[in-house]
Formats: C-alpha cells, structure tokens, sequence
C-alpha cells in the first residue's frame, strides 16, 4: 500500500529519535552506527545547493546513504529560491524520504552567504525558499522539513514569529534548535522558547538542544510537548543514547552499555569509515570520534595523544579497548 504524504511525516515525526545533521560528523559511517544503536531518524550532512549545481559529484558525495538508513533526509542549504528548488531534482537520485532545510548552521562560512542562521534575519527570502522548494516537494510526494534557531542573537529572538511563516510557506516539518546564532554551541538552549513555537504551530515539532540522557529526553517530552527530539552533540561518543532513550521510554530503565559493547561498536565505526573512506583518510576521520568516544575515561588524554599519532588501526582499537577495561 502506498504511503501518503502524512503517512511520511508521521513516520518521521510522532515520537521519535532523531539525529541531527552535524558537519563534520554525522557521514554515513556515523549514520549507521547511530542507526543500529535506535536512531529513528537520520540526516545527511548540509549539502550546498549552489555546489550541487556547480559540482555536482564532489556534493553530493555527503549524501550517500544504505537502505538500512532509512527514513532519512538530505539537507541543503543556500540563499537562493530558485537554486534550492533546482537542488531538489538533483539529489532526487538518491531517493531520500525527505528534504531538510538548513536554516540554524551558524557557522561563518555559511552566513555570510545569507544562508544557514542568516535566512532569520531575512524572512521574506526563508518564506521565498521553502514556498519554492515546496512546489517540488510536494509533486515528489516528499515531506519538507525545516531547521531553525531561536532567532539571531539575544535582541533578535524572533522563533516565534518565524516559524509561522514557514508553516505558512509549507514546511510540513519544524525543528528547533533552542540558542541563537550568536550562542553558536555554547550556554543553554532555551527550551521554553522551543515550548512557545510547539505552542504556536499546527504543524509538528522537533526539539533540539543538550539532550544527554534519557532523564533529558522525558524532561524536554513533558515540558514542551514536542512531537520528537533531535539529538547531535550528545550523540558524539556516545551513539547508544539513543537505545538509552528508547530503554527508558519503554520500561523506566536507562540500559547502558558494557565495556564490551561499546568497544564492539566503536570497532564497527571504524570499520564503516575505512570501508568508506580507505584506511589513510579513515584513520584521520576517525581520531576526531576517538576524542569523544574517550572523553571522561581516566587515562583519556593520554589515549587521545597516542592515538593522534598512530597510523596503525589495530594499535588505535587496542587503546581504546584496553581503556574500556581499566
């Protein structure tokens, strides 16, 4: 039977574990682990649509996904109505579940191209962008989701106000980072603001921002009353949170994981990245995981220093195991 339109947004969006699109971080190794340890839902890393228009095979490249991954979505980002909508079409080959638009990158790179955060200071073009894209979207049978922040900065938060307009403009889906711009990563995400946009729109919402535990995930549940919640720092070193979660959800009980099976699945990240990227790139990429995944161990700096200078997988895993087993 043929799913319709709500049927995708439903299966994406009632009560589920999302993670989120981090550059950098969440390719399609971490995707699969992240996956295999509960995720519901995942996201590839941003695609620029300008770069899928100009260079097509080097952009799209960060939306590889396995069948296993699914439902997932492909995030574009970009200023332009037109090319967004264009952007669409391209990534079409891929055969995505759904389109996600990048407007809560708050990186400078991004931003001085009037995209990412920057559209929150520019609503008429964000209305413009997702009215676009919606038309394309839509005649594909393929929820539209958007990703904002709180606003800007502390005297421009206006989350509020601006996810109405994309509601209005036909964003099927809105996830909410809960800091603004000026914040990038640091402070606390501001949850009742995140509350006070579930509040004001009919459509569902994502809630995203510090959630590092299953206590976290209920808390930010009940508070906000937020369809879903979208977890990506705190899945850094730590991509069994969400079977955590998922545990806790289910019985009152956060299950976490033995030495053994977190060893086991790091071994399996590391797999996936030398599979993907061969073992030269691969053990580079991997070293920016191996400081999260040794991050609060006793003796984790110094795993970490030896690690960084290691060309030898075999000797990388045995660090890390013997590090587990202390």
């Amino acid at each position: 039977m043929q799913k319709t339109l709500q049927d995708k947004i439903d299966q994406i969006s009632k009560k589920k574990l999302w993670l989120a699109p981090l550059a950098g971080f969440t390719d399609y190794a971490f995707r699969s682990i992240c996956k295999a340890s509960g995720a519901d839902v995942v996201v590839s890393e941003m695609v620029s649509a300008d770069g899928l228009y100009y260079s097509k095979e080097r952009s799209i490249a960060y939306a590889q996904f396995s069948e296993e991954q699914r439902p997932y979505g492909i995030q574009l980002f970009g200023h332009d109505p037109d090319m967004m909508a264009r952007a669409i079409d391209i990534v079409m080959e891929k055969k995505p579940d759904f389109i996600d638009v990048n407007m809560g990158c708050p990186v400078k790179k991004v931003v001085k191209r009037g995209a990412g955060s920057a559209l929150m200071t520019t609503p008429e073009t964000a209305r413009a962008i997702v009215s676009s894209m919606k038309k394309v979207t839509e005649s594909k049978g393929l929820p539209l989701t958007v990703k904002i922040r709180i606003g800007w900065d502390n005297f421009s938060i206006n989350a509020v106000e601006f996810a109405r307009q994309m509601e209005e403009a036909g964003a099927d889906v809105l996830a909410v980072h809960g800091r603004t711009r000026a914040q990038m990563y640091s402070g606390e995400a501001d949850w009742e603001m995140i509350g006070r946009v579930k509040s004001a729109l009919n459509i569902p919402v994502i809630g995203n921002g510090d959630i590092r535990s299953a206590e976290d995930a209920i808390k930010r549940f009940d508070q906000t009353g937020v369809d879903s919640l979208m977890i990506g720092r705190g899945a850094l070193g730590n991509p069994w949170i969400f079977s955590r979660i998922k545990s806790y959800l289910e019985s009152g009980v956060e299950l976490f994981p033995s030495p053994e099976e977190k060893y086991e699945l790091v071994k399996k990240h590391f797999d996936f990245i030398l599979d993907n990227k061969g073992e030269q790139m691969g053990i580079k990429e991997m070293r920016s995981h191996v400081s999260y995944y040794t991050k609060g161990h006793r003796g984790g700096a110094r795993v970490r220093d030896f690690i960084n200078r290691s060309l030898s997988k075999d000797d990388i895993l045995k660090a890390i195991r013997d590090l587990y087993y202390e």
